[in-house]
């Protein structure tokens, strides 16, 4: 439908007061009369450009200190009325059509960021720009709404080539706005209001849904959506190249990507079920894949790999993408990274179905999270704190200035690492690297011979010795590496299963009930222990 409208009559009234005198003056360029109310007249006849005043349409003055201004009969019923079946009852009534409005509200979240008292919120509850906007968005056939400076190029656009008229779908466009406009800025004063008064209440809203090529199984349909209002929202992500997402594909960028974002150093991960199958830090990109790689790399393979850094041709070709075997050719599903030379991106696209997507890990603030299930809503702050302590409780003691470094980065693995989970974690020439991990286990015990196991099996593959001297080198390495546990032993079996293995370094939460008892079995095998006071579940 390609419906001209021309826009002979506006009514301008904006809190927000960016662009409005060029758009004023695209108008009144177009032979449009503009009609305004105090702050935006004011600003507009300064510029020079000539408008009429409100009061003169309402037949009424501006009262109560501003709070009646657009609010009458004649101004509503001009945006209101069927131009077609309620034209004689209109020109009866003396009502001249308004053919656009241009209204954002007042700054009712500007000012509750702000930290303003109630009496100042109650004042910047707006009523008369609701209802002008619903009006004219109710009546969008005939009349234009914009809410939004973004949109005022285009209108001023779509005035130049039309000769002073809007189509149908931009008012269309348009008309949605308003409403999603008016909708998110009553939800927020209607849960402040109720957070005024001591009732907890939520309204998210979501926008700007994407298909998705599947969900979670083939046979599911999924979408995808940006929270509004987000300033650094996973929805941005910017794919380069590849074949669309899937479900599981969001699911597992996002593990990636929150496996690296605290990094203090370089860092790498490599996701596989939203859970880090390799992750390491460091100062050298191409050797930071090449151990997070290490860390599983069976299950590597169809994995999500992410990194904190602009990625470079050194590190991709690790893959070996063009190797002639294409039995060495290394498959992922995606790359994310914050940048990638043109060299390396060059490189990665000669897999054609290969995603390569372009996200800093550091956008992603902290903030809350959200689990819908169900008809309900789960909502908690997402988990910030590695320690709050970190005090040695054993006989055998370390060095915590040499040994902090690795404990920290095998708790922000263990962050990430679905409970019940065990992370074992070393030093490896300098880089700090996942050498195994169990995830995912109602029984945490498994969850700790299923580290062990990963870990002796990736030493295995490492270990270029004799074969009579391997044990050595398994015991070697993992009475240098730290054992991470996300929650507290509830018995003393982990410890006894882990010192057997050849662990020597331990840390957990602590909290149980039998805490002494873990504590007295570590003496008596000579492991060292080291408390945080903080568990890091993850469901």
């Amino acid at each position: 439908m390609d419906l001209l409208i021309p826009i002979k009559r506006a009514l301008i009234s904006v809190s927000d007061k960016t662009g409005v005198i060029e758009l004023a003056q695209s108008l009144a360029d177009a032979g449009c009369e503009i009609i305004s109310t105090g702050g935006t007249q004011r600003k507009l006849e300064e510029a020079g450009i000539t408008t009429t005043e409100i009061s003169k349409v309402t037949g009424n003055p501006e009262a109560f200190g501003g709070r009646m201004k657009t609010i009458s009969f004649n101004i509503e019923s001009a945006l209101l009325f069927d131009r077609e079946k309620d034209a004689e009852e209109a020109a009866a009534l003396n009502i001249e059509s308004i053919d656009l409005v241009v209204c954002n509200l007042y700054p009712f979240q500007k000012v509750l960021e702000q930290g303003a008292n109630f009496e100042t919120l109650i004042e910047n509850i707006d009523i008369g720009g609701p209802t002008m906007i619903r009006a004219a968005a109710k009546n969008f056939k005939y009349v234009a709404t914009v809410t939004q400076p973004s949109d005022y190029n285009e209108l001023m656009a779509q005035l130049k080539s039309n000769k002073g008229a809007l189509t149908y779908d931009f008012r269309k466009k348009l008309m949605c706005k308003a409403f999603n406009h008016t909708a998110d800025y009553d939800a927020l004063i209607a849960t402040t209001m109720d957070q005024e008064i001591g009732i907890h209440s939520l309204r998210l809203g979501f926008e700007e849904g994407t298909d998705l090529r599947y969900g979670e199984n083939s046979h599911q349909s999924a979408r995808f959506y940006k929270q509004k209002g987000a300033a650094n929202s996973l929805y941005d992500l910017n794919v380069l190249h590849g074949k669309a997402l899937s479900f599981n594909n969001i699911l597992d960028i996002n593990g990636a990507i929150e496996a690296i974002k605290e990094a203090t150093r370089p860092a790498c991960s490599v996701i596989k079920h939203s859970n880090p199958c390799g992750l390491c830090e460091g100062d050298h990109q191409a050797e930071l894949l090449q151990l997070a790689w290490a860390g599983d790399p069976i299950s590597a393979f169809g994995s999500i790999i992410a990194f904190n850094q602009t990625v470079t041709l050194e590190t991709v070709q690790f893959f070996q993408l063009d190797n002639e075997d294409r039995s060495k050719r290394k498959f992922v599903e995606v790359v994310i990274a914050p940048d990638f030379t043109p060299e390396a991106l060059a490189y990665l696209q000669q897999h054609k179905n290969l995603r390569i997507i372009e996200f800093n890990a550091a956008r992603l603030v902290d903030g809350v999270d959200y689990r819908y299930m169900n008809g309900s809503l789960l909502v908690q702050d997402t988990d910030t704190v590695l320690h709050n302590k970190l005090d040695v409780v054993t006989e055998k003691t370390v060095d915590m200035a040499v040994e902090q470094p690795l404990i920290e980065f095998g708790l922000r693995a263990i962050k990430t690492i679905k409970s019940n989970s065990i992370a074992i974690v070393r030093f490896k020439n300098g880089y700090a690297q996942l050498l195994g991990m169990g995830a995912g286990q109602p029984n945490r015990l498994v969850a700790t011979k299923l580290s062990i196991e990963k870990c002796r099996e990736n030493l295995r593959n490492e270990y270029t010795g004799a074969a009579e001297d391997f044990e050595a080198y398994v015991a070697q390495e993992l009475a240098n590496a730290w054992l991470i546990s996300d929650a507290f032993f509830p018995f003393a079996d982990n410890v006894e299963l882990a010192a057997a293995a050849g662990v020597r370094k331990i840390v957990q939460p602590g909290g149980s009930i039998r805490d002494k008892s873990v504590v007295n079995t570590c003496n008596e095998l000579g492991v060292s222990m080291v408390f945080t006071g903080i568990r890091h579940f993850k469901h």
